[in-house]
């Protein structure tokens, strides 16, 4: 499966990643599923809730947030494909704890920004058995 993300898209996430640093940011991705590709058609935005002192190396989205942006999705006909989030001044893989915290299914596109700058940007997918991520190809339509 691929996540198809448009321009816009890929420069709102990079944008999110510069304004946040040195802390991560994070967000929802809202879409629809076709011919095992999965569309992104909007980006939310989300505040980063964990505890300040942790901010710079985890990202929390609050209950509130998900049911939100849950609402916001099936009232446009669409589903949460998936989440972002940077990793400053760190590659754009999963750590341990975006193993331990992730779900199947779901598309995990991480950031890099080192310096305050954007580097590179990867997306995976969380194993069925949970064991392992899987890198899933990012499209730019």
């Amino acid at each position: 499966m691929v996540i198809k993300l448009r321009s816009e898209h890929l420069l709102e996430i990079e944008n999110h990643g510069k304004e946040t640093y040195p802390m991560e940011c994070c967000g929802l991705l809202l879409g629809k599923i076709s011919n095992d590709e999965k569309i992104v058609i909007q980006i939310l935005k989300a505040k980063n809730e964990r505890e300040q002192q942790q901010q710079h190396n985890r990202f929390l989205i609050s209950p509130r947030t998900m049911f939100d942006s849950q609402k916001i999705a099936r009232a446009n006909k669409m589903d949460i494909l998936g989440f972002y989030h940077s990793h400053p001044d760190a590659e754009a893989c999963p750590s341990k704890f975006d193993l331990d915290h992730a779900w199947p299914f779901y598309a995990y596109v991480i950031l890099s920004v080192k310096k305050g700058k954007t580097k590179t940007m990867t997306c995976w997918k969380l194993s069925k058995d949970r064991s392992i991520f899987e890198s899933e190809e990012i499209v730019r339509s």
